[in-house]
């Protein structure tokens, strides 16, 4: 899914604020691979955990219409006609442009009447940035475990605390099948996310559709960061023919840009805190200090530069040691996706081919070969 947590992308949610607390990672996103899904094809998991994965997800599909079939509704409202229009077109570009799968996925429609596609669920132990995976035959292994229902979400947030662990749920407003569901319908355009400004909407799609293309079963930083970057290199070539459109992203993107900055230098401060010597005292109190300071410095951003702008509050006020680490993921490997696509001449099928050679490799060999260059 989208998901590991980004922060929320503020231009999206300060128009939809959803009563259930949806928020969309930063720089894009979504969301990444829906844990809900996972358990779908994972018949290993608990039994009560597969069917409400099954089930949720067959009621969404089911809940999809053609978007021809909503276009040609007489009473619909304007601003809904305009962003399913605006889908179908970036649907199109992402085809004939930047050659991601051409298939039936965001040519359907579904109003789901809640703020959330799926709520995930994320842990780590209270002094780690190393996130709790669960793990489903075909699929792998996720650092989040999604629920069709927020309550369901919470109930195992409360089950992981009383294992000693610290949870974080967030509500993500789409998710990939990585293409199993194409040939019922594909995965729809949602109401959780249909309304975002033209860039965001965008990067959802490109940053979804990128997980159709290439996926490795035991790597959630390697899966969501090519996404992020797609979505990224996609949304500067749509943009550049857009110059209207261009300018009122290029704020948002610049503020996120900010914010993404000062949450990893944050990781890296609870990352050097953790491995210190330091007692266990010792590195709770300097996780409270670094979150702190975290803070603070994002009240400077406000204060100082965005003239009071506050989209983000929401995500900081719940910010804790899951958010921040399942957040790195859509992230840190996205420089070395970058620097691949150029060596492979900024050619598409290229570098398409080159992540899922990629992909097929030994997660310690893939690592090492991303790094060098691919």
């Amino acid at each position: 899914m989208t998901d590991s947590d980004r922060p929320p992308m503020p231009s999206q949610h300060a128009k939809q604020r959803p009563s259930e607390g949806a928020s969309r990672p930063l720089s894009l996103l979504g969301a990444g691979l829906a844990g809900g899904l996972l358990a779908l094809l994972g018949g290993c998991a608990q039994w009560g955990y597969y069917s409400q994965s099954l089930s949720g997800h067959l009621a969404l599909v089911r809940a999809a219409k053609p978007v021809t079939q909503v276009l040609a509704e007489p009473d619909l409202d304007p601003t809904l006609r305009q962003q399913l229009v605006l889908s179908q077109t970036l649907r199109d570009y992402a085809i004939t442009e930047l050659r991601l799968p051409d298939n039936s996925s965001y040519r359907r429609y579904a109003d789901l009447h809640r703020g959330a596609a799926v709520w995930n669920v994320v842990a780590t132990p209270p002094l780690s940035l190393q996130l709790k995976t669960w793990c489903y035959p075909i699929m792998g292994c996720a650092g989040y475990r999604g629920y069709f229902k927020r309550d369901d979400a919470l109930a195992q947030a409360a089950e992981l605390k009383a294992q000693g662990l610290e949870p974080y749920v967030y509500g993500v407003p789409a998710y990939s099948s990585l293409g199993w569901s194409n040939w019922i319908g594909g995965d729809p355009l949602l109401n959780t996310f249909i309304q975002y400004p033209e860039g965001q909407l965008a990067r959802m799609i490109f940053h979804e559709l990128a997980h159709q293309v290439a996926y490795a079963d035991d790597d959630t930083t390697f899966n969501e960061s090519f996404a992020t970057a797609v979505e990224q290199l996609g949304v500067a070539r749509w943009m550049q023919a857009r110059p209207d459109a261009l300018k009122a992203d290029e704020t948002s993107r610049q503020r996120q840009d900010q914010v993404q900055a000062l949450l990893r230098a944050g990781r890296d401060r609870l990352r050097e805190l953790f491995q210190s010597a330091a007692s266990d005292d010792e590195k709770r109190a300097g996780k409270a200090e670094v979150f702190a300071r975290m803070r603070q410095d994002y009240e400077a951003l406000k204060r100082d530069q965005w003239n009071g702008d506050n989209r983000f509050d929401r995500w900081f006020l719940s910010l804790n040691t899951p958010a921040l680490a399942i957040q790195g993921s859509y992230t840190d490997l996205v420089p070395e996706f970058l620097r691949l696509f150029d060596r492979q001449g900024r050619d598409w099928d290229r570098f398409y081919a080159d992540v899922k050679r990629l992909a097929r490799l030994p997660k310690d060999e893939r690592r090492a070969q991303l790094a060098a260059g691919g």
